[in-house]
């Protein structure tokens, strides 16, 4: 810990905490849908981006200097951003993208890692007492305020999120070893035999990809590791490596951080939405009768851009024909027209129009999408702007599927953005 730092935390001062979101990736495990946007901007939950839940987190836990580093196709999270995310600048607040610039030599952002020693200057304009780097493409509700806290507390050089995960899902994540104090001993990238918690067989603790940082450290990592010619120049594969077996490094346990008005099922919710069966899989967490995630917690809401639209309009109670307006189980957006069809279990964006006769269930379907009558869908992320034709039928053979659309492993069709059926 910094003099300067020490100071302010004994005497009650309250740090100056910058924060510093990774939005760059290419998220090639969710094309299509990453086919015309960065992940961090593919849209989630019916009327939010996968960004605004690092962005609400900063901001609902009172820290409001936030720096977005962009890169990968960052047209769509740059209006976004801009349009949703305006702070107080009276205050001192701000979301201001970073985009890549260059500034080292002509090259792109090689790594995490690199894309913030491309733009130090970012935080070194700023002077904060403390940085925090958080990834811009999870889904979680978090205080950062809490993890601070620990940091300091622990006068640690970094503090790295961290949460148990079992062990037959380790092999995705950065696995981390700690002693009795949370300091961490060991790190594992992606292990093929992991080391389980002591404590706790068959779960392994994993790094979220979450840092807080002493600044004077952070900036001495990403110099040493820009001089690495065998680097990957990221934050999990080399600044954490390079940093615990020489520097104060501490784990911070997101299972003990709560927010206001917190369900006690709720607690440890943390899901990387890199894949199209975990991102159509966090959507169906959104649905259940008693939610994991629930975005209906009014005291730590999940902001966005929100521009007008009209309510939502259920038409025809034909019982006769079977004709009626009908969501069971399902999340719908405003602007929507459910007329006459019906949907189970699915997530509508807004201005989406289901029409007469037609069934869609366990799906999500993406902003101003028109299904026609007569139409059977299932198990289908359907992307912006389609007009699917009457009588088509989405999910029921996949082989069929496979010759038009992408489709996973896990059986998820996906409708590219703007398809002409």
């Amino acid at each position: 810990m910094t003099t300067k730092r020490r100071f302010a935390y004994e005497t009650g001062l309250r740090p100056k905490i910058m924060a510093v979101v990774l939005a760059g990736g290419e998220g090639t495990r969710l094309a299509p849908l990453t086919a015309d946007r960065a992940k961090p901007a593919v849209p989630f939950g019916g009327t939010y981006r996968i960004i605004d839940f690092a962005l609400s987190n900063f901001v609902n836990s009172g820290i409001h200097r936030i720096k977005v580093l962009t890169q990968y196709k960052s047209d769509s999270l740059l209006s976004h951003l801009s349009r949703g995310w305006r702070l107080s600048s009276l205050a001192g607040h701000y979301v201001e993208p970073v985009p890549a610039q260059q500034r080292l030599g002509k090259r792109w952002f090689l790594g995490s890692a690199d894309a913030l020693h491309q733009s130090l200057n970012v935080v070194a304009d700023e002077d904060p007492d403390i940085v925090c780097v958080f990834g811009g493409d999870h889904i979680y509700k978090m205080d950062v305020r809490q993890m601070i806290g620990f940091h300091l507390s622990s006068e640690a050089d970094l503090t790295v999120a961290a949460i148990p995960v079992p062990s037959s899902e380790a092999s995705e994540f950065g696995i981390i070893e700690i002693d009795e104090s949370w300091r961490i001993i060991g790190f594992q990238e992606k292990p093929d035999e992991p080391k389980e918690i002591p404590d706790r067989p068959g779960y392994c603790l994993a790094s979220m990809g979450n840092y807080v940082f002493d600044p004077d450290v952070l900036t001495d990592a990403l110099k040493r590791d820009s001089r690495a010619p065998n680097s990957a120049h990221d934050f999990g594969k080399n600044i954490l490596p390079m940093l615990y077996p020489t520097s104060r490094v501490f784990a911070y346990n997101f299972m003990d951080n709560e927010i206001p008005g917190m369900d006690e099922d709720e607690r440890g919710y943390w899901k990387d939405v890199g894949s199209l069966a975990s991102y159509h899989s966090a959507h169906m967490d959104l649905i259940a009768v008693k939610p994991v995630l629930n975005i209906y917690n009014h005291r730590w809401p999940i902001r966005s851009a929100a521009p007008p639209r009209p309510p939502i309009k259920f038409v025809f109670a034909d019982k006769e024909s079977d004709r009626m307006g009908i969501a069971t189980d399902s999340l719908v957006s405003q602007g929507c027209i459910i007329s006459g069809g019906r949907i189970s279990r699915t997530i509508l964006s807004p201005d989406v129009r289901i029409n007469s006769f037609s069934y869609v269930e366990e799906s999500i379907i993406m902003d101003g999408v028109d299904v026609g009558r007569y139409c059977r869908i299932r198990r289908t992320i359907v992307d912006k702007g389609v007009r699917i034709p009457p009588r088509t039928e989405i999910g029921f053979d996949l082989e069929k599927d496979r010759q038009r659309f992408h489709v996973s492993d896990e059986g998820i069709t996906v409708v590219p953005k703007g398809y002409v059926f």
